[in-house]
């Protein structure tokens, strides 16, 4: 039999039990073996399909697809033509070790469908041919009848048949921050995922009870399956350091390629020279002019960047996340566990004539009881110690602590209500001990309440009930009051759970009835009219105070932050409102509301709202789509299933480490290892800083490949031999100025770091300023390198001797100019601007070694055909280099006095 409606898509949640198994062909006694046998091979086994990875060599000769390498690898083959194997063989070496640190630094290949195959439970208690029997999870079929109990992993997508006291954590699915109970009711078509009682959804976790239900989907038909297409759908966005890159790599490009042709023709045709000697001197100007060493200095210093972050609790799985966190302007944040701390707390408690407000969050017992914001004495009211011990009592979770952290096992409300206890300063193991429970009537969702029967040690026994208000209102006579029952006034009460429900928080009654009419049963009949009112607690996850702090921040830096759960709007409100998150239009819109907007009207919303509430994993990814569409760089934070697809999509996905699932790890690009959003607002701080030493490292390294070829063109220009070979080039290139520029790698952040604005994305990564600096600095350099050049073969030196003072001056200027380079536009005239980074003054010290061994050994002046050379012209490069350094100083104060006064108009 073909079942084309099996699926998320089919309307199950909304159909009576017998449409289900007469639609799916089953009953009762679940079906026979021979039939889910061919259902296995209609439908296919129950997990999800399986993405296949990149190739290890493919991803090795990606890194080679770029317009700068293509010059390179063109160069290299021609030198090899023309019999110049050394030459060749630097260029080819060059090029291999850029691909190399790119393979080797590249994140791990995508996991995310493997985590959610490995969410699916291994095994399953199913009825088929008419006898229970284990089977594994993957064999599950439409039709087949599965049994759940606490403890469980749900194995497929079931329609609940039957439900006894049944809990289900859907968190990660949903982001419902408490467990949902379930039932067998059919519920309206169009109720949203998280509200869909009569179904139990595959990888959710059974907290509570028991229950039976039928397969409807299987695989990559269930609601988690829909996930894992999702995944497969959305595409990594480039980062936009890498499209400043790929732009800027490709006008760079045209530039030197057409730069390099007007020379050749120029030199070919005007000066003389022959074929061969043009050949070469455009292959030195090529090498020159492309800075082979910036894709390893930009890698390194993003790597530098995931080890800062690290130590601030943020782990980077994608380098180039590193910086894009610099660029973020929108935050979306998810709210259980991620603005919240994923523990229930009461916050308040109502009693007839006093409301409380409770302080402290979490499982942590520390906190106060406070009326009109003023700290109360619990023992001084007599109904407030009646109420929370009635709220241990009817209870039957327990909070510990261990290695110094509170934790919770049971029930997340029941846990709540418990730490209430503990602030009140009751005992709750000599509590239970001083009044033993004698009978229980459980929790079930058609009867709303749990009741408790306890007896004290002179034979007195009462009953304790807790429940939904509206509930306990109906079996309710009497209420609470100065310890004396007079007659409830339900008006009274229902205007105080409206005004609880209000600030965001669950309520839940508590009621007491004393001379039960037998000690040892507890009854129905019991409890359905003769109870005594005590109050009303109000419930929520609260917010990390941390994480409020962080939201400031954020928005001080001029990023915002907008809230995307699935909870319910009222909670969601409440704690946006505690976070600073409320405002604008509109505050809180429902994933009801989003699906009704067309993509037009949805980027209108989403500029406006701060609060989206109930929303589904589709939700969520369009509004990352519409936030892109308007050009925004977006972060995204988030612990669930649910959230995987969005973390994908987003700019930068921020998952959480320690309560976040596998599926939202391996989807992120980033991973917070302390759970903590505080920990986004410093991993910008160091995303923007990393950003700033990339500039510093561009602005240095490209004024040395300008200078390069503005010498070969002046030699050209000028008719004399090149004053730096090919190989010379190089050596600069990839080992002085990349060990000099790694330096700045290791610059901290600069003051104002997190008062700027966000970057705007397409900001080109050489503005006006920075291109202007840049031929400045070469134009100096040039002048430096080239008239010592012409010098030195003036007094007679050899070529050799007249090349190595030429690369020793460009190298030497470099050092100079690294100082200058710690500001892009302060001075460095200060003892912080020479001594503030201790990485520069070692690569200074490195590379003068460098310089020393290139000069005067043996090995390396056979290897670049250099010559040692006298003390005489060493001074004539260190005075120089001096000029230099003022000069640029002289020029960043002219910009900084045309700044001032360029803000000041």
């Amino acid at each position: 039999m073909e079942h084309d409606a099996v699926g998320p898509d089919s309307a199950w949640h909304s159909m009576p039990v017998a449409d289900v198994l007469q639609q799916l062909e089953s009953d009762q006694w679940g079906l026979k073996g021979e039939e889910a046998k061919h259902r296995l091979r209609v439908h296919g086994h129950n997990r999800l399909p399986t993405a296949r990875g990149r190739n290890p060599l493919v991803r090795f000769f990606s890194h080679f697809n770029n317009v700068l390498i293509y010059v390179l690898l063109v160069a290299a083959v021609g030198s090899a033509a023309m019999g110049h194997w050394a030459d060749a063989a630097v260029i080819l070496g060059v090029v291999v070790i850029n691909a190399l640190i790119g393979f080797i630094q590249e994140g791990k290949a995508e996991k995310a469908l493997h985590a959610l195959r490995q969410m699916l439970s291994q095994k399953a208690t199913v009825m088929r041919d008419g006898r229970r029997q284990e089977v594994a999870a993957e064999d599950l079929v439409p039709g087949d009848l599965v049994f759940i109990q606490a403890g469980d992993k749900v194995p497929a997508d079931l329609r609940l048949l039957q439900s006894r006291n049944l809990r289900i954590e859907e968190a990660a699915l949903t982001g419902e921050s408490v467990p949902v109970e379930k039932g067998m009711s059919p519920v309206a078509p169009d109720t949203v995922l998280a509200e869909r009682s009569s179904i139990a959804y595959s990888s959710t976790l059974v907290t509570y009870g028991q229950g039976s239900g039928v397969v409807v989907a299987t695989g990559a038909q269930t609601e988690i399956g829909r996930i894992s297409a999702l995944l497969e759908e959305v595409t990594t966005l480039e980062t936009p350091l890498l499209r400043q890159l790929t732009r800027f790599g490709q006008l760079l490009t045209l530039w030197i390629v057409g730069l390099g042709t007007l020379t050749f023709i120029f030199g070919w045709l005007a000066r003389d020279y022959t074929l061969n000697e043009m050949f070469l001197a455009a292959v030195g100007l090529v090498v020159a002019a492309i800075p082979e060493g910036l894709p390893a200095i930009i890698t390194i210093t993003l790597a530098i960047g995931v080890q800062r972050m690290a130590a601030r609790h943020a782990i980077i799985r994608r380098l180039p996340a590193v910086e894009t966190l610099g660029s973020v302007s929108v935050i979306c944040s998810d709210k259980t566990g991620t603005l919240t701390r994923n523990e229930m707390t009461v916050k308040s408690v109502a009693l007839a004539k006093r409301f409380y407000e409770v302080s402290g969050v979490g499982y942590d017992p520390h906190g106060t009881f406070n009326v009109a914001e003023r700290e109360v004495d619990p023992d001084t009211d007599a109904v407030l110690r009646e109420l929370v011990r009635a709220a241990l009592l009817c209870n039957d979770a327990s909070v510990v602590e261990r290695e110094g952290a509170w934790t919770l096992q049971g029930d997340p409300t029941e846990g709540a209500l418990v730490t209430l206890a503990l602030k009140a300063g009751l005992d709750p193991a000599l509590t239970r001990e001083e009044y033993p429970r004698t009978d229980v009537i459980p929790f079930e969702s058609e009867h709303r309440f749990m009741a408790t029967l306890h007896h004290d040690h002179a034979g007195h026994s009462f009953a304790v009930v807790k429940g939904a208000p509206e509930r306990l209102f109906e079996m309710c006579r009497l209420e609470r009051v100065n310890g004396e029952d007079r007659p409830l006034n339900i008006a009274a009460w229902i205007e105080q759970v409206e005004q609880i429900a209000a600030r965001g928080q669950r309520t839940l009654a508590l009621a007491l009835r004393v001379h039960p009419p037998s000690p040892h049963e507890l009854r129905f009949t019991d409890v359905q009219g003769d109870l005594t009112l005590l109050g009303v607690v109000g419930l929520i996850d609260p917010p990390r105070e941390e994480a409020v702090r962080a939201v400031a921040l954020c928005q001080s830096a001029g990023i915002q932050v907008k809230m995307i759960t699935g909870d319910h709007a009222g909670t969601a409100h409440a704690i946006g409102e505690q976070m600073g998150l409320t405002g604008g239009d509109t505050d809180t819109l429902t994933g009801a509301a989003l699906q009704t907007m067309s993509s037009e009207q949805l980027e209108e919303a989403v500029e406006k709202t701060c609060i989206f509430a109930r929303t589904s994993p589709e939700d969520k990814l369009r509004l990352v789509q519409a936030l892109q569409a308007r050009g925004r760089v977006a972060a995204m934070t988030g612990d669930g299933v649910n959230d995987a697809p969005a973390l994908k999509r987003a700019d930068v996905g921020v998952a959480m480490g320690i309560n976040g699932t596998e599926v939202a790890k391996e989807a992120a690009e980033m991973v917070l290892t302390d759970d903590n959003f505080a920990s986004i607002a410093n991993a910008v701080e160091e995303g923007r800083t990393v950003y700033d030493n990339i500039k510093k490292a561009v602005l240095f390294i490209l004024p040395t490949n300008g200078a390069q070829a503005l010498t070969i063109i002046a030699a050209i220009a000028a008719g004399v031999v090149l004053p730096i070979t090919p190989l010379q080039i190089l050596w600069v290139n990839m080992v002085t100025a990349v060990t000099l520029a790694l330096a700045l790698a290791f610059e901290p952040a600069e003051q104002d770091v997190m008062q700027r604005p966000p970057r705007e994305p397409s900001e080109p990564l050489l503005n006006a300023f920075m291109v202007w600096r840049i031929i400045f600095v070469s134009v100096l350099m040039v002048m430096g390198v080239f008239g010592l050049f012409l010098w030195e073969r003036e007094a007679g030196m050899a070529i050799e001797g007249a090349r190595t003072v030429a690369v020793n001056a460009l190298v030497t200027f470099e050092i100079a100019y690294l100082i200058n380079s710690r500001h892009i536009t302060a001075s460095v005239l200060n003892r912080d601007g020479f001594f503030g980074n201790p990485y520069a003054l070692l690569a200074i010290l490195l590379v003068v070694t460098l310089q020393l061994l290139f000069t005067y050994l043996p090995p390396m002046q056979q290897l670049f055909g250099t010559a040692a050379v006298g003390n005489e012209s060493w001074a004539r490069i260190v005075s120089l280099a001096i000029i230099i350094f003022v000069l640029i100083e002289a020029e960043k104060a002219i910009v900084r006095r045309w700044s001032l006064r360029r803000a000041k108009r």
